[in-house]
């Protein structure tokens, strides 16, 4: 029975996720569950997000902030990270393929992926 329970609270998570361009952090995540599963743990659902990450089916982004965030897009993909209200988007532009090639080129040990932040102000608060 607990088994099963995990698993549904595992798919209410990739559901919250899916879809989503805001990157929500593990408490994010956490209050949003708790509507449905009142008597879930932290615990609980940042060990089913380190599961969804270890199975590749969420990315999980460290944006220098402290606060780990969680993307349902794992295709490779840039960010964006706002410094004044800490948002993170997604730049809508191709990844540059040749940029592991060339890390690669200039480095001994063996690359396997790469990840780009780019920081600035968003356009709510450069209109604000």
């Amino acid at each position: 029975m607990g088994a099963l329970r995990h698993s549904r609270q595992r798919e209410s998570i990739k559901k919250f996720l899916a879809g989503r361009k805001d990157h929500p952090t593990a408490d994010m995540v956490y209050v949003n569950i708790r509507k449905s599963y009142p008597n879930i743990s932290l615990g609980t659902v940042y060990r089913n997000l380190a599961l969804l990450e270890s199975l590749g089916e969420v990315r999980k982004i460290s944006c220098g902030d402290g606060a780990e965030r969680f993307d349902p897009n794992t295709e490779p993909h840039y960010h964006f990270v706002c410094r004044q209200c800490g948002c993170v988007q997604d730049i809508p532009m191709l990844p540059v393929d040749n940029l592991e090639t060339m890390a690669q080129e200039a480095f001994e040990g063996s690359i396997e992926s790469h990840t780009a932040m780019f920081y600035g102000i968003c356009s709510q608060c450069r209109k604000a």
